[in-house]
C-alpha cells in the first residue's frame, strides 16, 4: 500500500513524501510553510445527516482517511487508535473524536462507515458522501488515493496511510504515521497536547 508520511518535529511540521507519487500534486509543489493541511469538509454520517468540520469544534479531531474492504492498513491503524485511546487518562479521552472518512465512497455508504467505524470504540465516528465530497476532503488533507483493479472486475484503494492530529480550533496540530505502536501513538497524542500527561509523586 502505498503511503505518505507527515512528521511532526519540535521547530515546527515537516512534511516529507516518503514514496514518489504519495502526495497531491500541488503539495509536491509547494514551499512547506505554504500547505495548510485540513480545513472544511462536509460529509454524511451513520444516520443520514450532514456531518462538518465545525460540529467538533471543542475536540481534538484524530481523522483518519480509508475504506471499509481495506485488507490491512486501515483495521490496523483503528485498532491501535483505539489502543492508543485506552492509554489516555480517562478525564482526557472526551476531549478528542477519532474520525474514518473514507476514499472509496462507490463502495461505502455512510451507514456501513459507522457500522465499521464503531466496530473499535462506540466514539469512533464513520464518515462518507459523494464522490466530490470526499474528493474536497482529500484535497484539504493532501490524500493520496488510487482506484487499482484487481482480477475478477473487482477494485482495491491503494491510499496514504497517516492519522491527522487537528486542535479543538480545527487547525493541524500534527501527525502520527501508520505502524507505530499504541503505547508510542498515545505518548506522540499527548505530546501534541491532546492530554496532560500523569505526573508522578
Amino acid at each position: 500500500m502505498t503511503r505518505g508520511t507527515l512528521a511532526a518535529t519540535a521547530g515546527g511540521v515537516v512534511l516529507a513524501a516518503l514514496v514518489a507519487g504519495a502526495v497531491l500534486p500541488q503539495m509536491a509543489s509547494r514551499p512547506v510553510d505554504q500547505i495548510t493541511i485540513g480545513g472544511p469538509f462536509r460529509l454524511i454520517d451513520k444516520a443520514g445527516r450532514v456531518v462538518t468540520d465545525a460540529d467538533f469544534r471543542g475536540r481534538f479531531m484524530l481523522v483518519y482517511f480509508g475504506y471499509t474492504h481495506c485488507p490491512d492498513a486501515c483495521p490496523t491503524m483503528l485498532s491501535d487508535m483505539a489502543a492508543a485511546i485506552d492509554k489516555l487518562p480517562v478525564a482526557d479521552r472526551g476531549k478528542m473524536v477519532p474520525i474514518f472518512i473514507t476514499v472509496d465512497p462507490a463502495r461505502d455508504s455512510a451507514a456501513m462507515m459507522g457500522e465499521y467505524a464503531a466496530a473499535f470504540g462506540p466514539e469512533f465516528v464513520g464518515l462518507s458522501g459523494s464522490e466530490a465530497q470526499i474528493a474536497r476532503a482529500e484535497e484539504a488533507y493532501h490524500v493520496y488515493a488510487r482506484k487499482t483493479p484487481l482480477k475478477g472486475g473487482d477494485y482495491a484503494m491503494e491510499h496514504s496511510s497517516v492519522l491527522y492530529v487537528m486542535g479543538p480550533d480545527g487547525r493541524f496540530r500534527g501527525v502520527v504515521e501508520d505502524n507505530t505502536k499504541p503505547a508510542v501513538m498515545a505518548q506522540q497524542l499527548l505530546g501534541l497536547g491532546v492530554g496532560v500527561p500523569p505526573t508522578h509523586d
